[in-house]
């Protein structure tokens, strides 16, 4: 059972509301994390500027949901473990890959290194060096990219976190990415 319950759409806030509604017209409908989050309108607006922004990121969606699913498996979010997981799955990855990125890799050698550097900047950051960097480039990232990192690991940290102090986990909740 969650510890912090989902509001329903109709019985949202003013503020709360007017983000659901905000969603719901972009063509999504408002999920468990979502309308858990409604209880913080100052959390979920930050969440969709976050999420909206990041949806122009110019790292690969099937290197970004590896990211996703190595952060989210060391933080032990089994929600967000199966939705990126589902996500992953509908841009190709393989079930193999998805299983290395929950480990911080892939059999890829251009995307084991960002999938690494991903759960890095989560784990320890003040240990990534120049040379993990400057690899990053020789493997064709940009700076953009790898910038971008860090974001997308903050996203899922507030993410996940979020789901496991609010108790949302996939058998006590519908089954949506959000």
């Amino acid at each position: 059972m969650p510890r912090i319950q989902p509001i329903a759409v109709e019985e949202a806030s003013s503020r709360a509301r007017e983000l659901l509604d905000e969603l719901a017209s972009r063509g999504g409908e408002p999920g468990p994390m979502v309308r858990t989050m409604a209880q913080a309108p100052t959390l979920l607006r930050g969440y969709l500027d976050l999420n909206r922004a990041l949806k122009r990121s110019h790292l690969d969606r099937r290197v970004s949901e590896r990211i996703s699913l190595a952060v989210q498996a060391w933080l032990g979010c089994d929600y967000c473990v199966e939705a990126h997981t589902g996500a992953a799955r509908a841009l190709g990855v393989s079930d193999v890959e998805i299983d290395l990125a929950r480990n911080g890799t892939s059999a890829d050698p251009r995307i084991g290194p960002m999938v690494a550097f991903g759960q890095q900047v989560l784990a320890a950051p003040a240990e990534i060096t120049d040379d993990e960097v400057d690899e990053l480039r020789r493997l064709g990232y940009s700076d953009e990219q790898i910038a971008e990192v860090p974001a997308l690991v903050a996203l899922n940290v507030m993410t996940g976190a979020f789901n496991l102090v609010a108790g949302i986990h996939p058998t006590s909740t519908a089954r949506s990415a959000a």
